[in-house]
């Protein structure tokens, strides 16, 4: 197998663990060990402390699955499939996929979920979403339109990463309708759901809306826990689940045990763990509005209605690979231009989900007066 080199991770990798300030990170606030076990009922501590550090079960611990199957409406225990969340993807995408059978992809997206299916050999068509004066935006004809005998998979990510872009119930209906007429096997990257501004505007997940479906979703980003590398794999199709578990003895074989139990105590706390980060994400939105309302001259912003990124435009000069080196260099500032998610043009992703999200903004602020 051939695969491309991973261009965002490869840029966190150069500047993650050196700039102060990370304006690009897609997580949330990270909680800490002791907020964590703050949580904890006695049961879930008790689990912790008599700990063995052995082997798990593949399929991940029976009682962290019982908690993620709790998130879903359709979804039993039995069909949920604990691994990391990037590790999860691939496994899903090789068991899914032959080469040169098609999949379309929403563009832009995280890079696995369309490079892993090309690396097998198939051919992928981006969905492009599109900037308009109302916010981001797809067309379903476009879609249909890509459609052909060869289509085995459509892959979505709502909220989506990097736009926060969330259709509304309507268009993910008719999303569904048309996967559904061409009997299509959806994957649907989940990990931002939860983090909606309004629970009303919340998708049902795939995994219960749609019989062929696919959902991943983990503890990386709604919960603030990327450090436990837990996520999950569930599907309505109990006959995934073995051909899932086959791939997986060639990755991690099972996972590890001290994240389970830390998995286990954040999920029977998700309504606190949630809470939390949308205090932190509507703050700092706050805190973003006024700073593109100040350099409407410099930025165009579609503020994400879910999840806790957005994917802003640069409209002043230079390009967006020269801002981003500048506040790099200049203030300690990481951005994530916009051609890591193989977008052309002069958008970048910003983070709305860390603490130090305004501090980081008036080096934006200041670096904008001294050069601009």
């Amino acid at each position: 197998m051939t695969i491309q080199p991973f261009k965002l991770e490869r840029y966190f990798a150069r500047y993650e663990f050196s700039v102060k300030y990370l304006l690009s990170s897609s997580d949330c606030e990270s909680l800490g060990m002791d907020e964590l076990f703050g949580m904890a009922a006695p049961e879930s501590r008790a689990l912790w402390d008599g700990l063995k550090l052995g082997y798990t079960e593949s399929q991940g611990h029976p009682l962290l699955r019982a908690e993620v199957a709790k998130l879903y409406q359709r979804i039993l225990a039995e069909n949920v499939l604990i691994a990391a969340p990037e590790e999860a993807i691939f496994v899903a995408m090789q068991t899914l996929l032959q080469p040169g059978e098609h999949a379309i992809a929403v563009s832009p997206t995280y890079q696995s979920l369309y490079e892993i299916a090309r690396s097998i050999g198939c051919h992928v068509t981006p969905w492009p979403l599109q900037s308009t004066p109302a916010g981001w935006a797809l067309d379903i004809q476009q879609l249909e339109a890509s459609i052909t005998d060869k289509t085995r998979l459509l892959v979505l990510n709502f909220p989506n990463n990097p736009t926060g872009y969330l259709p509304s119930h309507q268009e993910f209906d008719d999303i569904l309708s048309l996967a559904r007429k061409h009997n299509l096997t959806v994957f649907s990257d989940e990990m931002y759901r939860l983090l909606e501004s309004d629970t009303g505007l919340r998708l049902p997940s795939l995994a219960d809306a749609y019989e062929n479906g696919i959902a991943l979703s983990g503890l990386s980003k709604s919960f603030a826990l990327p450090g436990l590398r837990i996520g999950w794999l569930v599907s309505q199709r109990s006959d995934l689940i073995p051909h899932w578990l086959a791939f997986k003895d060639y990755t991690t074989i099972c996972n590890s045990a001290p994240s389970e139990i830390l998995g286990i105590i954040a999920l029977q706390n998700t309504a606190r763990i949630v809470q939390r980060n949308l205090d932190i994400i509507r703050e700092n939105t706050a805190i973003a509005t006024a700073f593109f309302a100040q350099h409407s001259d410099k930025f165009a912003c579609h503020l994400p209605k879910a999840g806790s990124i957005a994917f802003p435009e640069w409209h002043g000069p230079g390009t967006i690979e020269q801002l981003a080196q500048g506040l790099l260099d200049q203030q300690g500032v990481m951005i994530v231009p916009g051609h890591l998610f193989d977008i052309p043009g002069k958008h970048f992703r910003i983070g709305l989900g860390r603490k130090n999200f305004g501090e980081a903004l008036e080096k934006v602020d200041l670096y904008l007066e001294m050069r601009i």
